[in-house]
């Protein structure tokens, strides 16, 4: 592949998460994907809707990240729902995993991009779960927002 072609620019976000929570921190982490996986991926054929982190073994995975199956795939075609690993500094993954012992906080995938290398990294975010008052005023929030742009037109 030469160097001076075009790499498709990937930029899928789970605009739920921002509805359902409100961020604390942020990183970008690296995944370890499949052949099969990141073809899928520049196609753009992932769902963050229900994803979600998880610590295993001082080590962070993303579970139930739909990355649906690349149609070129034969029988060498990846698992759509596996556990994939996420590749955090040791720095970071001590930081979460500190963060993660107060009660009510998680770690949600908030977007997937490719960079300009073609690598696929996922953003995520600890996260604390809003009350329902919380998303009324989120709601409320976006109506005003979006009324202001229809006077400014």
């Amino acid at each position: 592949m030469a160097s001076s072609s075009i790499v498709k620019r990937v930029d899928i976000r789970n605009r739920r998460a921002s509805f359902e929570y409100s961020f604390l921190e942020t990183y970008t982490a690296g995944i370890a994907l499949t052949g099969t996986e990141i073809k899928s991926v520049r196609q753009g054929k992932v769902n963050l809707q229900d994803a979600y982190c998880l610590l295993l073994n001082d080590e962070l995975y993303v579970r139930q990240m739909n990355i649906a199956l690349y149609s070129e795939g034969t029988h060498y075609n990846h698992e759509p729902l596996r556990d994939r690993k996420l590749l955090l500094t040791k720095r970071e993954l001590r930081r979460l995993t500190e963060n993660l012992k107060d009660q009510g906080l998680t770690i949600v995938p908030v977007r997937m991009f490719t960079t300009d290398r073609g690598f696929a990294k996922l953003d995520i975010a600890l996260a604390k779960g809003k009350k329902l008052y919380d998303k009324r005023d989120s709601i409320k929030e976006r109506d005003v927002k979006r009324d202001m742009q229809r006077e400014q037109y």
